[in-house]
């Protein structure tokens, strides 16, 4: 029995001394491992680092005056460059001779000079400086007529008071109120009170975007512009045969318009830029904080896009597109791209 005490004691020394010889080992061969793998510092030649650095700066530097000259050349989406035509819109009155057409486009039509129509000036609640100046007419000779009733029954009753009295002594005294005097203190008073009442100057900002609607009409409308700008690329012959044989027959014959021209894109376009010029000018100034404001500015920019993507389709970038982006000064972030507005 004691003999087995002493084996087992002795296989349970030797078997403890293994495991913390083995413990020690392992413990040992690990931290050799990681002195072994520890990387070393890798040699950096400073001359090397600051080429890459200046090459990295260099082209940072080249990729922002890309991104600016590409920001440059779309444009303002909202207001476009300054152009006479657009200019025109905050005061209402007749934009410069010329400024209506561009400069660029070869006219179809034969008139001389700029091209610019003729038109009567815009006055405030719908009328023209000739229908003024007409009404002052009629307006000096009825005042005169009322006079001369007035003046007649006085007359009358004079001469019966007195019969000695004659209608020379009248007419010495009086002045000839069939032909009224237009340089007369009141003709002149009533003639200057008409002229403040119906200039532009003292007009609302919604008299003021009425007479830029009629103008845009006049001067973008299909019915004027037909007259004076080439038509724009036909297409192939082979189309246009494909597309008889498919309808069975000639082309139908196009139906005339009747009186202006008021809903092609072009006059839309035209409008847009107006309402859009008006809101974005009080957007800059009290009404920053304006929200619905705001909106509706994105609303009108969006749509005004819109319409210039179809207009570039329908007219393949003929003439007709070219002088709606010339005259109102619009730049290609008028239409391209995505329009953002913060």
């Amino acid at each position: 029995m004691e003999q087995l005490l002493v084996r087992f004691r002795g296989i349970s020394l030797r078997a403890s001394q293994t495991t913390c010889s083995a413990c020690r080992s392992l413990s040992t061969s690990a931290s050799r491992q990681a002195t072994a793998n520890k990387p070393r510092r890798r040699h950096v030649d400073p001359y090397a680092a600051a080429q890459a650095r200046a090459r990295k700066a260099a082209n940072i530097s080249r990729q922002a005056e890309l991104q600016k000259a590409k920001v440059d050349a779309l444009g303002d989406p909202v207001l476009g460059k300054p152009s006479p035509f657009v200019q025109s819109f905050d005061s209402a009155a007749a934009p410069p001779a010329g400024s209506e057409r561009s400069q660029n486009i070869k006219r179809t039509d034969t008139e001389s000079g700029s091209g610019s129509r003729s038109e009567p000036e815009q006055l405030n609640f719908s009328i023209t400086s000739s229908e003024l100046e007409s009404a002052l007419d009629r307006s000096l000779v009825w005042s005169g007529q009322r006079l001369r009733n007035v003046r007649e029954e006085s007359i009358d009753y004079e001469l019966d008071r007195a019969s000695n009295v004659s209608e020379e002594a009248f007419d010495k005294v009086e002045p000839d109120l069939l032909n009224p005097d237009p340089k007369s203190a009141s003709h002149s008073t009533a003639t200057e009170a008409l002229r403040r009442i119906t200039a532009l100057s003292n007009a609302s900002s919604k008299d003021r975007l009425n007479v830029n609607i009629k103008r845009c009409v006049s001067t973008f409308g299909r019915h004027n512009t037909d007259n004076h700008l080439p038509t724009k690329p036909q297409p192939s012959e082979s189309y246009l045969a494909m597309q008889a044989a498919h309808q069975g027959g000639a082309q139908p014959e196009k139906t005339p318009r009747a009186g202006p021209d008021t809903g092609s894109s072009e006059v839309q376009i035209a409008i847009l830029t107006a309402r859009i010029r008006t809101l974005a000018q009080f957007m800059d100034g009290r009404g920053r904080m304006d929200k619905m404001n705001k909106r509706n500015l994105r609303v009108l920019v969006h749509r005004r896009q819109k319409l210039l993507k179809y207009l570039q389709r329908k007219e393949r970038g003929g003439p007709r597109f070219r002088n709606v982006v010339e005259v109102l000064g619009l730049t290609p972030g008028a239409w391209e791209g995505e329009i953002s507005l913060r």
